[in-house]
């Protein structure tokens, strides 16, 4: 690829992926003012960067007839849908609509109904794209004994990363009363159909930065410095959640920090996983699990529980030191090893 043409899709992408998230920042920071939910900001904004890379491709390899146009457009059309909910959801929050345990914001309802109708009919166009149009852009299932030992061995360091956690607050004993309630694992056995009803949410971000940015990263600085770049790219792309949502914003600074550590060391695991993999599936599913397990590992059970979270600057060391032994030491693998010319 040419150095212009390879410039023009990284500006496509930087606008959808980063500009856009940051212009409806502005519009989160009017809805915090006036009390207004953003429950919808945080699932449109996982859409950006695979809309980023989509329409990058679109308008400069609109002629190539091996990608999966079709799928590609009905992402975007769900995005640009989840997008104009998202502002509505701001701009008109009087709009409620009466359901059995109260009224909800009728942008946010739409909201959820377009992105599991969303994520069946770009199921759909997937497969209707055949393998090899799947193959030439990254979306086929492969290596399938190795991506499942991957999505394993995550859930492993998961689980461990928590335990240890809980340990080091004392409460070893919740952690365990969380393990043992039916409840925990019936959510667990429901993960499946959510995924299947809820993956471009999550396909969104992977598609983007492990698909799209690791590559193009680690070609210009190598393969260790380009994931740790994109690490610290990743979690500076949170700053309006971390701000806003997922925090007050007297304590955005905390929660960007931590999310840049978290971002750093998630992200050379799961650049390990795909480069080791080169199936763009496994981050995917490791995304999901990630987010939605925080649910259960809270003993919540609501996705309540990703708002108005406690921080401290006390909570940064042991988050430095679980995310960097756990799953920054894969930075050491073979796979990031610079291949001698």
């Amino acid at each position: 690829m040419d150095s212009k043409m390879e410039k023009r899709q990284l500006m496509v992408f930087a606008m959808a992926a980063y500009v856009l998230p940051y212009l409806l920042g502005i519009l989160m920071w009017y809805g915090y003012t006036k009390q207004i939910s953003l429950t919808a900001f945080p699932s449109a904004q996982m859409m950006y960067p695979a809309m980023g890379v989509m329409l990058a491709f679109l308008l400069t390899r609109g002629t190539d007839r091996e990608m999966p146009k079709a799928f590609y457009r009905c992402y975007i059309g769900v995005t640009v849908v989840l997008v104009v909910l998202t502002v509505g959801s701001v701009l008109v929050p009087e709009a409620v609509i009466e359901m059995p345990g109260g009224q909800m914001p009728a942008c946010l309802l739409i909201l959820q109904y377009v992105q599991v109708l969303g994520s069946l009919v770009c199921l759909v166009c997937l497969i209707a794209a055949g393998k090899k149009r799947r193959e030439a852009y990254g979306l086929r299932w492969k290596k399938g004994k190795t991506s499942v030992l991957c999505i394993l061995l995550f859930l492993v360091l998961y689980f461990l990363r928590v335990g240890i956690a809980y340990g080091a607050g004392g409460q070893l004993s919740l952690f365990a009363e969380i393990m043992a309630n039916p409840q925990t694992w019936i959510i667990v056995a429901m993960l499946p159909l959510q995924f299947l009803l809820a993956y471009i949410a999550f396909f969104g971000e992977e598609y983007g930065w492990r698909y799209y940015l690791q590559p193009l990263l680690q070609r210009k600085f190598g393969l260790r410095r380009g994931v740790l770049l994109l690490g610290v790219l990743w979690g500076l792309w949170h700053l309006p959640l971390d701000i806003f949502f997922y925090v007050t914003p007297d304590k955005g600074l905390i929660m960007t920090v931590s999310q840049i550590i978290t971002c750093v060391g998630l992200g050379i695991f799961f650049g390990y996983a795909y480069m080791k993999t080169e199936n763009i599936w496994v981050p995917v599913i490791m995304h999901f699990l990630n987010n939605n397990l925080v649910l259960v590992i809270s003993g919540e059970f609501s996705a309540d529980v990703m708002e108005n979270q406690s921080v401290a600057w006390s909570d940064i060391p042991l988050a430095l030191l679980l995310n960097g032994v756990l799953f920054g030491v894969f930075i050491l693998a073979k796979v990031y090893r610079e291949k001698k010319e």
